[in-house]
């Protein structure tokens, strides 16, 4: 399961956004969209981070994206990784006792389509 990034700053446990590298001989900070892999001299910035970003004197701050979201967007990693805890899920359950487990009660003007191992398909009658 793919893990968030959290901000590099110290005690902030906000998700990062952006990455914040610096070119020392041109004496510039770079901050762009949150890079793909994390690498070791670079640094990951949560929003709040990100956009009160300043550099020392004399050094230039060139912003790739004007404005970061809060919470980083989902990507598809995000979707797989939510399908495998529910594949997990249901194979826990199948070790234990079917025979124990309570039906679920059926809502009515919904009926059951299809089933797969723990996950039901339900439409809503018209």
């Amino acid at each position: 399961m793919r893990s968030v990034r959290q901000c590099s700053r110290s005690a902030c446990t906000n998700a990062a956004v952006a990455t914040l590298t610096y070119v020392y001989a041109d004496s510039t900070a770079v901050l762009g969209p949150l890079a793909h892999l994390a690498e070791p001299h670079s640094y990951d910035l949560c929003s709040e981070h990100a956009d009160g970003l300043t550099a020392p004197r004399g050094w230039e701050v060139v912003r790739l994206v004007q404005e970061f979201p809060a919470e980083p967007a989902p990507t598809s990693d995000d979707l797989s990784a939510l399908a495998d805890a529910v594949r997990e899920a249901g194979r826990s359950r199948r070790g234990a006792d079917a025979a124990a487990a309570e039906p679920v009660a059926e809502e009515p003007g919904v009926t059951e389509t299809a089933r797969r191992g723990h996950l039901r398909v339900l439409r809503a009658e018209e």
